[in-house]
Order: structure tokens, then C-alpha cells, then sequence
């Protein structure tokens, strides 16, 4: 809207007409001013847009990628940390081209979710043109940096894409399978880490990772199933198939599966002689208290529906995490 007022110069002596062509030039530099501001104002949407559409917030879970550095003990090789790094990159291009991947093909059934209308193709924020561009850009990134990794980085890198597709495409509407193949993608994170510096993956944290994983994939669905209520099945089928009840009993087998499986793990005379430390129990009190706290979570408040965000506000829950790290480092390096 133009607000600026007339110059009194361009009035003519009845004050009644435009008498001059200043007028004119006036409020031509109105619209040429509002036309330039145009371009600043779109750019800087259109990059929060971006920021959204990539969910760098979610790429939390790929710190799995630099699991097998800190129990490799490799943590302080500088040539190692570089390249666990560089996968830590490789996984965020790759992961957010799944979710891009994901909402291109979900924007429409996104727009029913109270929680997902606001992505940013769900809006319409972007058009689905660029959305497909973002994603081939990420993709060549990754690509990028999966070849300097190495060949088994790079196959591994390859399956995860892979599994990104089959799950958007099928594995999704398919009751148990899609918490499987959230989990598989875990732990190919995992596996990703140690292929990126040549260390293997421990099957104990294969299998922590995959049962954790589980956990928060039916915690999510479980969010899902009572923020929709009778809408959920038309979100998405697998929920028709579900239930809280039926959530509940699984999320009581994985989370005590993480558990007990932990701590087998820490008291195992195997991984004691691998890692040079009989102590490493002393860790299981952090990840006990981090399994109740997120349990707690989405029991009492239903916060299950973004595990990322959820430890990033959880006070209690973010401690617990970063106690049991550190604690694991003094135990397996000092």
C-alpha cells in the first residue's frame, strides 16, 4: 500500500487536481522501492523455508555416525575424527534428501496433520520444482562425499537412499514394517561410521541401536495414533492397524529389550577385554534414567511425535545424554 503523501508543489492553486507530472514520478519511486524490497523479502522466506524443508534439527540421530569413533577409541586419532566428521556431513545431506523425498510425496496428506500442515511444501511455502532441486543437490553432496569415504562407505550410503525410497513409497503403509525400516535406517548409521575409518561394529551396538531405535519409531506412532484420533488411518493406513494398546505392549518389550541389552553390554567380559575397562557399568544408571524419562515423556505428555526436538527442550532428558557420553569418555579414554 502507497502511504507516501502528495507534494504539496504538485497541487494545483484550486487544491482540488493533480496539476503536475511529479505525481507521477512519486509514485513511480513508490513501486520502484517496493520492487526492490520484493527480492530481499522473498530470498529471505524462501531460505527459512529451505532451513525447514531440511529438518536440521532431526540431525541429532545421525551423531550415530561417530559411535563407532568414541568406543573405537579413535576419538583423538585427528585423521579419524576428520573423517567420521565428513560422514557426519555425508548422513545430514543424506538424510534431509529423504525427508524432502518424504514431504514431496506426503504434502498432500500433510496438510490433514495439525502438526505437519506447517512444512513447508504442506503450505505451499515452495513448489514441489524446487523441492526435487534441493534434493538432487543434497543427493550430489552425499554422493560426493560418500566416494571419498571409500567403497563401503559409499554402499552403505547407497542403501540408506535406498531405504528412504521404499519406505516413502511402501514400507510406510505397512504395519511393523515401517518401525522396522526406521530402525534399519539407525543402524546403518552405525555401520556407516565404522566403514568411514576402517573400525568394525560392535553386534551389541547393532542391536542396542536397533531396539532404541524401535522405541522411539512406536513412540512416534503411538503420538500420532492420539493427536488424530479417528482421522489417523487417512493420514497414514499403517495407523489403522494400530492401536495404543498394541503400542504400548511393543514399546514395553523394546525399551526393555535397550535396557537389559545395555546392560549385558557394559558387564560382557568380551567388550571388557576389547575396550580396556571393567567400569563400563557404571554408565547404565544415565541410560536407565534416559529410558524411563522418555517413557515418562510420552506416557504423561504425549511427546513422542519428534524425539530430536523432544531431547533438545527435555532439560532432564538432554542431561542424561550428555553425562552418559562424557562418562563413557573418561571411562574408555583417561
Amino acid at each position: 500500500m502507497l502511504t507516501r503523501p502528495l507534494p504539496p508543489l504538485c497541487i494545483d492553486t484550486s487544491g482540488r487536481v493533480p496539476a503536475c507530472s511529479c505525481i507521477r514520478d512519486t509514485y513511480t519511486k513508490d513501486l520502484v522501492d517496493a520492487a526492490q524490497k520484493i527480492p530481499a523479502e522473498t530470498t529471505a522466506r524462501d531460505s527459512a523455508a529451505i532451513v525447514r524443508l531440511l529438518r536440521p534439527h532431526q540431525w541429532i540421530k545421525n551423531g550415530l555416525v561417530l559411535a563407532a569413533l568414541v568406543f573405537g577409541q579413535r576419538l583423538f586419532v585427528a585423521h579419524d575424527a576428520f573423517l567420521a566428521a565428513l560422514a557426519f556431513i555425508a548422513f545430514c545431506a543424506l538424510s534431509s534428501t529423504g525427508y524432502v523425498l518424504n514431504d514431496i510425496i506426503d504434502r498432500e496428506a500433510d496438510r490433514l496433520n495439525p502438526e505437519k500442515c506447517d512444512r513447508p511444501l504442506a503450505r505451499g511455502d515452495l513448489s514441489v520444482a524446487t523441492a526435487r532441486r534441493i534434493a538432487l543437490a543434497l543427493g550430489a553432496i552425499a554422493l560426493i562425499l560418500s566416494i571419498m569415504l571409500g567403497p563401503h562407505f559409499l554402499a552403505i550410503a547407497g542403501a540408506y537412499i535406498a531405504l528412504q525410497f521404499f519406505y516413502s513409497m511402501w514400507a510406510k503403509t505397512q504395519v511393523v514394517i515401517d518401525v522396522i525400516a526406521i530402525a534399519i535406517g539407525f543402524v546403518m548409521r552405525a555401520f556407516a561410521g565404522g566403514a568411514a575409518i576402517d573400525v568394525p561394529v560392535s553386534p551389541w551396538l547393532a542391536f542396542i541401536t536397533f531396539v532404541l531405535a524401535m522405541l522411539l519409531a512406536l513412540a512416534r506412532r503411538r503420538h500420532e495414533l492420539i493427536l488424530l484420533g479417528d482421522a489417523a488411518h487417512s493420514h497414514r493406513s499403517a495407523l489403522s492397524h494400530y492401536s495404543v494398546k498394541l503400542i504400548d505392549q511393543m514399546i514395553s518389550i523394546v525399551a526393555g529389550a535397550t535396557l537389559v541389552g545395555y546392560m549385558i553390554y557394559t558387564a560382557s567380559a568380551e567388550v571388557e577385554a576389547k575396550l580396556g575397562t571393567p567400569h563400563l557399568y557404571l554408565t547404565v544408571p544415565f541410560v536407565a534414567f534416559g529410558i524411563l524419562r522418555y517413557l515418562f515423556l510420552i506416557d504423561v505428555h504425549n511427546e513422542g511425535g519428534d524425539p530430536a526436538r523432544l531431547l533438545l527442550r527435555d532439560r532432564p532428558l538432554m542431561l542424561a545424554v550428555v553425562l552418559w557420553i562424557l562418562t563413557d569418555i573418561v571411562l574408555l579414554y583417561f
